[in-house]
């Protein structure tokens, strides 16, 4: 009787079933897709923009910058005006040289600010393209 006991004591530990590794990959592939994900910052203030017949799609991966009627220029909710432009296109562009910069410039937007920001921008990456956002019409 012992043998048999000792049977299905034995069967009994080979019937579980080892789980940790299998939290260990479900947790690795998790911190993988967070690292890899891909965010795109909104500027945080909506601006009226203009039509264009000719607008087309760009990138998701890009960065936006906003410019309002007053003359501010937002990024990410808030004011870093002009001079804070080559920063944060320096700052967003060293892994990615090739990241487009979107301006939304607001309809009454003056057009100085809006070429200043273009020639900023240009200056802190000359390899990024420097697209104006419009809507379609």
């Amino acid at each position: 009787m012992s043998k048999r006991g000792s049977i299905l004591q034995d069967e009994a530990e080979m019937s579980d079933i080892n789980i940790s590794p299998m939290i260990d990959m479900v947790f690795i592939l998790l911190i993988f897709f967070i690292v890899t994900t891909v965010f795109v910052q909104e500027p945080g203030v909506e601006v009226e923009r203009e039509r264009a017949r000719s607008a087309l799609d760009l990138e998701k991966n890009s960065i936006l910058i906003a410019i309002t009627p007053d003359g501010e220029v937002v990024y990410g909710g808030s004011n870093i005006g002009v001079v804070g432009v080559r920063g944060v296109v320096k700052r967003l562009t060293a892994d990615n040289e090739r990241m487009p910069v979107i301006l939304q410039a607001d309809r009454a937007a003056p057009s100085s600010t809006v070429i200043r920001v273009i020639d900023e921008a240009k200056l802190a990456n000359p390899a990024s393209v420097v697209s104006i956002s419009t809507e379609t019409p």
